[in-house]
């Protein structure tokens, strides 16, 4: 078993190892946050993935140094923050779907309209408009702020394997990881 209490060593890991080592991470951005409880993986082998057809202005961020946030906006609405991981220049990168949030509530709400606390940062565009995330945090190194990463303080619970969701390609592919049982998961782990 790789020892993945360090974010060096996470952010090396191919992106489906990444994905489900960063399960129970503490993700903070500028003060706020919580415990990462979904993930999705993407790799430059995944049709499903921005990196598959190669570097391009709006992925350049999945194709530089690991430990690098890529945030890129889906639909011209939401922006969606993921992790860069593998190897420089491998095109791989976890995408965070969800967080228990833990800290930082009350901004969060504010934020977020007054939906309840289970919904603040249950998907990646809530997680993103909670914590303020957008494009100008594209590129910045997770090991610096405004972003914090700590691995769990202890044992973290069954990590369930599912489909990605959303996809038109790729979707059969087994991807998605969630902490069983969270409240705070997208949708539920099947």
């Amino acid at each position: 078993m790789v020892e993945t209490g360090s974010p060096t060593v996470v952010f090396t890991l191919d992106a489906p190892g990444g994905a489900r080592a960063l399960i129970g991470w503490t993700l903070m951005v500028d003060g706020m946050g919580g415990i990462i409880v979904e993930t999705e993986a993407y790799d430059r082998t995944d049709p499903a993935s921005h990196s598959f057809r190669g570097p391009t202005p709006r992925n350049a961020a999945m194709f530089g140094p690991v430990g690098r946030a890529y945030v890129y906006r889906i639909y011209g609405v939401h922006w969606c923050l993921n992790i860069v991981c593998g190897t420089e220049g491998a095109g791989q990168a976890v995408l965070i779907r969800a967080l228990e949030p833990t800290q930082g509530l009350d901004q969060m709400r504010a934020r977020r309209g007054g939906v309840a606390d289970s919904a603040l940062c249950s998907g990646p565009g809530k997680l993103c408009q909670a914590l303020g995330v957008t494009g100008v945090h594209d590129g910045l190194s997770l090991s610096e702020a405004p972003f914090a990463l700590a691995p769990p303080a202890q044992s973290v619970g069954e990590i369930k394997t599912g489909p990605r969701i959303g996809l038109t390609k790729g979707v059969e592919t087994p991807w998605r990881f969630g902490l069983s049982g969270s409240r705070y998961l997208s949708r539920p782990m099947r």
